[in-house]
Formats: structure tokens, C-alpha cells, sequence
């Protein structure tokens, strides 16, 4: 039996290793944290216990909702519930169980005229028309402006949705990705493709844990608190630098951020021009901000669409999986923001939204990804599994891939990782 060392316990990592084990392969995941989860992971602050950032999961991730069905998950852990998009006194958009793209033309609809409801058809069928494929090098709002988006769509829906889907502003985005999404989501055949998964339970429970407990029923290993620092290659596999004892891996995959993944890298001395082209990935940042108003407090829904402001969107943690009254709002891509004035300024938009002025909150905190995930710029190329040094592979959201950075690219690229280790001839 091959053994594989898997160096990160992300989702990505955490994926790769559960189809291992699922294919009777010896598994040990290195993890420098005590936590689980990567980027996706629970923070616990001043006896608070929240997300690292707010992530947003969707009925088309379906290697995800296979993965927590395999690893034990419960389906009580995942609230499903229709699209629906609601900015307070704008506008209301909430999915009917119909065939795309009748589930939004017949959808509950307020504040949206026929004619921008028609718009949003027309685009869906345009893109069908079209096989979901555009240049490389065109952006969303190029893509908006050749399927004639009013200005209040592209304001209010297209554009917020990029961003909360890419990580990158509709003008620096790829209309390739986002056609991608689309067509799994609200283009779907399926109305359920685009339903909103609400989980239950913190990050790092969803899935690292029950993925921990899988990997523990099938003598796979996680060592949490163990950072590898560098990988040596040797004539029958490599060698760790942090690991215990003096072990060669035949398979190794390197499950990091990418930055800590270019440092793995570089240690081998065998793939400098493959290392560069990581280095090379531009990245951006997201911030949460976690506002506690205590009990009695709630958002007119789970997930409301902020405008005017830094913040893109909210979500009321107190009907997904934190105590009543927390909130947090996220700014994708944020551009310069002063964290001295982002509370106030946060909690003024708030109040212009709801039409209401908010009671002082009980807690706040700022988190900062700073590299939360790549910017998906047109034509970006993204690194493959498989580095120039048989049996180094590499897993991540930033890997090659029909989606964006995204907790299901993730994971597709873990599975893909993991089958192509068990393909290998002599494995």
C-alpha cells in the first residue's frame, strides 16, 4: 500500500485525503495550526466562536454535499433554502421550484420591473445560446454590456454577485468564470443548483472534523501543530523536514496556500519556473466584520445585499449557526479601507439599509484574509496537480479549475488529486 503525505488540513487537503482513504490508502495530513479548515476554519475571540470568514455555499456544490455525505454529516447540519436575494426598500428576489430560467421569471419578485426580470431571462438564454463560452480575455461588464444589463441590474444584482462569487470586481473579472458559475447556478436545469446552503455549525465542524473522524476509522492520520518546512527529494520519494521521524513518502501533496506552497516548493530545488508561476497568482483580500447586537435583533432575512458602502452583503449568523443577534458583513475585495473608521462606517450602512437606527453592539471584530483567494482576472493561468517532480502534487481553490476560489473548487481539486495518486501505475 502507498503511503501519501498530505501537508495541509484544508478543505482542499481534508478532500484529498477522505478519497484516499475511501480507496483503502495509507494517509497522513501535516497540519502547522491546531485548527482544521485552512482558510475555512472556526476562530474562537473574547469567548465568541465565529467563521474566519464568511463562506457561502450553494446547491451546485455537489462534491462538497458527496463528500459530507460520505464523511457522516447529518443533513440537519445544512438548512437548504431557495435563492433569494433581498436588499432592504430595493428590491426582492426569491427562486420558485422551476426549471431555470422560469424559478426567476415566475419567482416572488418586489421592486423589480418585467422588463428587468425579462432582462435577467434574456441573459440566462444568451449564455445557453452561447454554450456558457466567451474569450479568455473578457470581463464581466464586458459581458454585462454585450447582453444589454440595465444599469439597475448590473448595479444591484450582476455586479454584487460577481463579486461575492470571484473575489474580483466585475470590470477585472472573467466572464468566463462567472458564465461557469451561472450555468451551474441560476442556469441550471435544476432548481435546486442554486438553492442557499446554510450550515449549521462553524466551518472547521462541517467538514474537517467529520473528515477527521473518517480519516481516524480507516488508520489515516492527522497531526495537527506540524509544520513542514521543506521537502527533499529522495531517489524512492521525499523527505519531510518536520516530520516525525525519518520516513520517505512515495506521494506527496502539498495542500497549502499558495504562498506557503511557492516556499514547499522552492525547498525541492527542482521546479523553479513551476514555483514562479504560483508566486505568480495575484490574490485578494476579504474582510468580515462581526457586529453582536444581542438577542431580539434580526436581519429582515439570512443574507441581505448592502449598497452605498464598503460592505457588499450580510448575513444574520442568528438564523444560520451563531447565537441570535450576531451579524457579519463582508467586503469582497476591499479597496483601501481604514479599519480605524470600518465599525462605524459599517454600522451607518447598516442603518441606511434597514431604515432604522441599531443598538450599540455588544462585540465586534475584524477579520482579514489578506490572501483570501485569487483574483480571477480574464485569462488567468492557474497551475495544475502535477508538478515537474513525479509523486509532488499539488491541491488548492487556486488550482486549475472551471470555478472560482471557492470551498467546492477546492474540494473538486482534492478528489481530483486524490484519483489521479490512485491511477498512478505502482501506486
Amino acid at each position: 500500500m502507498t503511503a501519501v503525505a498530505i501537508i495541509g488540513a484544508g478543505y482542499a487537503g481534508l478532500a484529498c485525503a477522505v478519497e484516499l482513504a475511501s480507496q483503502d490508502m495509507e494517509v497522513t495530513v501535516f497540519e502547522r495550526s491546531r485548527t482544521l479548515g485552512g482558510r475555512a476554519r472556526v476562530v474562537r475571540k473574547d469567548g465568541w466562536t465565529v467563521d474566519n470568514g464568511q463562506h457561502l455555499l450553494i446547491g451546485a456544490y455537489t462534491e462538497l454535499t458527496r463528500l459530507l455525505r460520505l464523511t457522516g454529516v447529518s443533513p440537519r447540519q445544512v438548512r437548504q433554502l431557495p435563492l433569494t436575494l433581498h436588499i432592504p426598500g430595493q428590491f426582492h428576489l426569491r427562486a420558485a421550484s422551476l426549471p431555470a430560467p422560469l424559478h426567476l421569471l415566475m419567482g416572488r419578485a418586489r421592486g423589480l420591473t418585467w422588463h428587468e426580470r425579462f432582462a435577467i431571462c434574456t441573459m440566462l438564454c444568451q449564455l445557453k445560446r452561447r454554450r456558457f463560452q466567451f474569450p479568455a480575455e473578457m470581463t464581466v461588464t464586458e459581458l454585462l454590456t454585450g447582453c444589454r444589463q440595465p444599469p439597475r441590474l448590473r448595479n444591484l444584482l450582476w455586479e454584487p454577485l460577481c463579486l461575492a462569487a470571484l473575489n474580483t470586481p466585475a470590470h477585472e473579472a472573467s466572464a468566463q468564470i462567472f458564465a461557469n458559475i451561472l450555468r451551474d447556478t441560476l442556469a441550471a436545469s435544476s432548481s435546486t443548483a442554486s438553492e442557499l446552503l446554510i450550515p449549521c455549525v462553524d466551518l472547521s465542524e462541517l467538514f474537517p472534523v467529520p473528515a477527521a473522524r473518517y480519516l481516524a476509522t480507516r488508520n489515516g492520520n492527522i497531526l495537527t501543530g506540524n509544520a513542514i518546512t521543506a521537502i527533499t527529494p529522495d531517489n524512492t520519494g521525499f523527505r519531510l523536514t518536520g516530520a516525525p521521524g525519518c520516513r520517505v513518502w512515495p506521494q506527496v501533496v502539498i495542500a497549502t496556500a499558495p504562498h506557503h506552497a511557492v516556499s514547499l516548493l522552492n525547498s525541492t530545488g527542482a521546479c523553479p519556473q513551476f514555483s514562479a508561476q504560483v508566486a505568480a497568482l495575484p490574490s485578494e483580500p476579504i474582510t468580515t466584520i462581526y457586529l453582536a447586537f444581542g438577542s431580539g435583533f434580526a436581519l429582515p432575512s439570512s443574507m441581505i445585499g448592502l449598497t452605498a458602502g464598503p460592505a457588499q452583503w450580510a448575513f444574520d449568523r442568528g438564523q444560520c449557526t451563531g447565537p441570535e443577534g450576531l451579524v457579519a458583513a463582508v467586503i469582497s475585495a476591499p479597496r483601501h479601507e481604514n479599519r480605524k473608521t470600518l465599525i462605524p462606517t459599517v454600522l451607518a450602512q447598516l442603518e441606511r439599509t434597514l431604515g432604522s437606527s441599531l443598538p450599540e453592539p455588544q462585540w465586534t471584530h475584524i477579520i482579514t484574509e489578506k490572501r483570501a483567494t485569487i483574483a480571477c482576472h480574464p485569462g488567468l493561468v492557474r497551475p495544475g496537480i502535477i508538478t515537474p517532480l513525479p509523486g509532488l502534487w499539488l491541491a488548492g481553490d487556486y488550482i486549475e479549475s472551471e470555478y472560482p476560489a471557492t470551498l467546492e473548487s477546492a474540494v473538486r481539486v482534492g478528489v481530483r488529486c486524490a484519483r489521479e495518486i490512485a491511477s498512478t501505475p505502482g501506486h
